[in-house]
C-alpha cells in the first residue's frame, strides 16, 4: 500500500459575509474531491472547517505519488489497420488518435487466437504528490463561486476573492506546500481570534491543525453551532422563556464569530407595548439578537446576544448591544405611534401613487377589484352576508398599510400592521384579522388566513394578481416567474380546498370582469381558458406530490372536475381503487379505453334493444344501472361509490368485447353496437379519462 500522510489547505481572509460562506463551504469538498480525483492522487475522507476568517480543508490518507499506470489496449486487426503498403489506414489513425498517438506508435502482435492486432501501449509514470496539491489549490481558489456578491481586488494585485485574502496554511504531513494567490504565499502558521489570540499561531503539521485554533480560540462552525446551541438552552432554563431562533438568522450567527459567547441583555418595558412582530424583525434583521417568549407565548424583554469579543468584557458588551437595541426600538415605536394618528381611509387614498404594475394600474385600482372580487368569492362559497360584508369591507382595507412608516421600514410586517391599525380604528375582529392574514400563504407549509373572511380577501388578493398578469399575456415562463403567480395558484387551491370548498372558474370569470371594467383591454373567453388550464396545472401537480400516480392524475384532468376539493377526492379515489385490485381495475381501464377508441358519439345513444344478443343487453342493462348509481353518487360527492359503480361494468364490458364482433357487416347491427359503446363511454363523462390509467 502506498504511503500516505494527512493534507491541510487553510485560506485566510478578512471576515467572510455569512450567507456566501455557506455556499462556499458547500463548493470547497466538491472542487477539492474533483482535483485530486482527476490528478489521480488517491485520498480519504474531506472535511471542511470554516469561520468568518478562514476557509479550511483537511483531507486524510492522501498518497504520496500517482500510482504508475501501463494501458494496452487492443485495436483493429493488422490487416484492416494497415494496408497493402504497410501504410496505416483511417481504422488505425482513428485508433491512435483516440488514445492520444499516432499510427506509427501503435505496435503490432498476434493475440490468443494467432490473428495480428494493433495495440496502444501507454505508460503513465509517478507523480509525486506535492506539486499536484499545489496545482489544485492554485486552481481551487479562484473557482469558488460567490452569486450574488461583487468580488474585491485589493493591494496593486489583479487577482480577486469576496475579501482580500490575507495568509495561506497549507501542509502535506509536516511539509508545508509551495501555493501562491495575490501575492500572498503558503507557509505553516494560522491565525488566530482578533481579539483573545491575534497574530500568528504555528501549525507543526495537519493533525495539530483544529488543536491549534481552539488553543487560538476559534472553533469549528459545528462546535460554534454546538456551544450557542448550549448557551441558549441554558438561558431558556434560566429565564423560563423560549427562545425564538429562526434558521436564517441562527446561521447567520454562527458565521459571524469564532469563540461565541452566549448573553442576555433587556429592552425597556414601553416597548412591549408595540407591536412584537416590528420588535422582532427589528432585532433579527438588524440586529440579529434572538427575542425571548413566555409561557404564554408572549414577548418578554430579554433578549439573546451571541458575542464574539473577550468573555471578561461581558457586562459591555450587553450595555453596548442594549443601548443599540433601546435605539432601534424608539424608532420602531415612533413609526408605530405616528401610524396610529393616520387614518385608514387616508393611508388607502395614497395608494392611488403606488403603482401595482405598469399595464395594470396601481395598488388602489387593485384594491377597488379585490373589494368586487372579495364579494363574488363569498356568493360561490355560499356564505352569509356577514361574512361577505366582513371580507368586502377587510379587502377594502387590506393594501392601507403599504403606505404606512412602519412598514416602509419593516416590509414583511405588510398585512400584519394593518390588522393591528384596523383594530385600533374599531374594525370588528374579523375585518382585522382578514387584513392581518390575507398574504398567508406565503410559503410552501405556511398556515393559512385563521378566518373565512380571511381565506375571501387571500384568494381575492392571490386571483386578481394571476387573472391580471394572463389579461397582459405575462405568464409566468419556465425560468421567470416575478410575481409568484405558481405560488399563489397553489395558495388559491388550498384555501379553496380545505377553507372554502368551491371552485375557481366563476371567480377566474369575475377576476377578469373586473379588469375590463377598469378598461384593459383582451379577449376575456381565451384568457380565462388560460387561467384555469393554468390553475388546473397546479392542482394536477399538487395531486402528484400527494403520490397519486401520474396516470390517475392525468385521467382525472381529462374530466371535469374541476372544484379542488373534489378533484383530490376523485383522484384519491381511483387511487385507491387500482391499489385495492389493480388487475380489475386495470381491465376496466383498458376497457373503456377500446370502447372510447371504437365509439362515434355523432351516432348518439338511443339504441334498438330488438337488434342485441345477450352480452349487448347485459351491457346495456349494467350501464343503465351505473348510470344511476354514478348520478346519485355525485349529488353526494362520494366519489367512493361512484367508482364502486364504475368499476361493477368490467364484468359486462369484458364479456361484450368477448362475444361481440363490433364492426358487423350489417349497418344497423354495428351502428346499434356503436350507440351502446356511446351510451357506456357517457357513464364516465366529465369524470375522468379512465383510459388514460390503462397506458404503460
Amino acid at each position: 500500500m502506498a504511503n500516505t500522510r494527512d493534507f491541510l489547505f487553510e485560506l485566510g481572509v478578512e471576515e467572510m459575509p455569512s450567507a456566501p460562506l455557506n455556499n462556499a463551504v458547500k463548493q470547497l469538498e466538491s472542487l477539492m474531491g474533483k482535483g485530486l480525483d482527476e490528478a489521480g492522487l488517491a485520498h480519504g475522507t474531506i472535511r471542511v472547517i470554516s469561520s468568518p476568517r478562514r476557509l479550511a480543508v483537511l483531507v486524510s490518507d492522501v498518497a504520496e505519488a500517482t500510482e504508475e499506470i501501463h494501458s494496452v489496449l487492443r485495436g483493429p486487426s493488422a490487416k484492416i489497420a494497415f494496408d497493402a503498403e504497410g501504410n496505416p489506414t483511417k481504422a488505425a489513425e482513428g485508433f491512435a488518435r483516440k488514445n492520444g498517438l499516432t499510427a506509427r506508435e501503435l505496435v503490432r502482435r498476434e493475440d490468443a487466437d494467432g490473428t495480428e492486432y494493433v495495440f496502444a501501449e501507454q505508460n503513465t509514470p509517478s507523480e509525486p504528490a506535492l506539486p499536484i496539491l499545489t496545482r489544485v489549490c492554485e486552481g481551487l481558489i479562484p473557482s469558488i463561486q460567490w452569486p450574488n456578491y461583487r468580488s474585491q481586488r485589493w493591494g496593486s494585485e489583479h487577482a480577486t476573492f469576496v475579501r482580500p485574502v490575507r495568509w495561506i496554511c497549507c501542509l502535506f504531513g509536516e511539509e508545508v506546500v509551495p501555493v501562491s494567490f495575490a501575492d500572498v504565499v503558503s507557509g505553516n502558521t494560522t491565525r488566530g481570534h482578533r481579539v483573545l489570540s491575534p497574530g500568528e499561531h504555528l501549525v507543526a503539521r495537519t493533525d495539530a491543525y483544529e488543536d491549534v485554533l481552539e488553543s487560538a480560540h476559534v472553533l469549528s462552525a459545528e462546535r460554534r453551532e454546538q456551544v450557542i446551541r448550549e448557551g441558549i438552552a441554558k438561558v431558556e432554563s434560566e429565564l423560563g422563556v423560549r427562545i425564538d431562533t429562526p434558521a436564517k438568522v441562527f446561521d447567520e450567527v454562527v458565521n459571524l464569530c469564532e469563540w461565541p459567547t452566549v448573553l442576555v441583555g433587556h429592552f425597556d418595558e414601553e416597548f412591549l407595548n408595540v407591536p412584537s412582530e416590528i420588535i422582532c424583525e427589528s432585532m433579527l434583521s438588524n440586529q440579529r439578537y434572538f427575542p425571548t417568549y413566555d409561557a404564554e407565548g408572549n414577548l418578554t424583554r430579554a433578549f439573546v446576544v451571541v458575542s464574539n469579543g473577550d468573555p471578561k468584557a461581558n457586562a459591555t458588551v450587553i450595555d453596548g448591544n442594549e443601548r443599540v437595541v433601546r435605539a432601534r426600538l424608539y424608532d420602531a415605536k415612533f413609526f408605530y405611534d405616528e401610524d396610529l394618528k393616520v387614518d385608514l381611509e387616508v393611508f388607502r387614498e395614497r395608494l392611488a401613487s403606488v403603482g401595482f404594475q405598469q399595464k395594470l394600474g396601481t395598488v388602489l385600482q387593485k384594491s377597488d377589484r379585490m373589494e368586487d372580487l372579495a364579494l363574488a368569492i363569498a356568493r360561490e362559497a355560499h356564505l352569509g352576508a356577514h361574512a361577505a360584508s366582513s371580507a368586502q369591507r377587510a379587502a377594502h382595507l387590506a393594501k392601507a398599510d403599504l403606505v404606512s412608516s412602519a412598514v416602509v421600514e419593516f416590509t414583511s410586517q405588510q398585512g400584519v400592521m394593518g390588522g393591528y391599525y384596523a383594530t385600533a380604528a374599531g374594525e370588528e375582529p374579523e375585518v382585522a384579522a382578514a387584513i392581518r392574514d390575507h398574504y398567508r400563504p406565503r410559503f410552501a407549509g405556511d398556515d393559512l388566513p385563521e378566518g373565512i373572511a380571511g381565506c375571501i380577501v387571500a384568494v381575492a388578493d392571490k386571483l386578481d394578481t394571476i387573472a391580471g398578469m394572463f389579461a397582459i399575456d405575462e405568464p409566468p415562463t419556465g425560468s421567470k416567474d416575478p410575481f409568484a403567480l405558481r405560488r399563489s395558484a397553489i395558495g388559491v387551491l388550498n384555501i379553496l380546498r380545505t377553507r372554502l370548498k368551491c371552485g375557481y372558474e366563476a371567480i377566474v370569470d369575475a377576476a377578469l370582469e373586473g379588469y375590463l371594467e377598469q378598461g384593459l383591454e383582451f379577449d376575456k373567453a381565451a384568457v380565462a381558458a388560460s387561467v384555469c388550464a393554468f390553475i388546473k396545472g397546479r392542482m394536477a401537480q399538487m395531486a402528484r406530490d400527494e403520490k397519486v400516480s401520474a396516470d390517475t392524475v392525468a385521467a382525472v384532468s381529462d374530466g371535469d372536475v374541476t372544484v379542488p376539493v373534489h378533484f383530490f377526492e376523485l383522484a384519491h379515489a381511483l387511487e385507491e381503487a387500482r391499489a385495492n385490485d389493480r388487475e380489475a381495475f386495470t381491465n376496466l381501464a383498458t376497457a373503456y379505453a377500446r370502447a372510447a377508441h371504437l365509439a362515434d358519439a355523432e351516432l348518439g345513444t338511443e339504441v334498438d334493444r330488438n337488434l342485441m344478443g345477450d352480452a349487448e343487453l347485459a351491457l346495456l342493462d349494467a350501464t343503465d344501472a351505473a348510470r344511476d348509481e354514478v348520478a346519485s353518487a355525485l349529488d353526494a360527492r362520494d366519489f367512493k361509490a361512484v367508482i364502486v359503480a364504475l368499476a361493477a361494468l368490467r364484468g359486462p364490458i369484458d364479456a361484450f368485447f368477448d362475444d361481440v364482433m363490433v364492426m358487423d357487416e350489417d349497418l344497423a347491427v354495428r351502428e346499434n353496437r356503436l350507440r351502446l359503446l356511446n351510451r357506456f363511454e357517457s357513464v364516465f363523462a366529465g369524470i375522468a379519462n379512465i383510459g388514460e390509467m390503462a397506458r404503460k
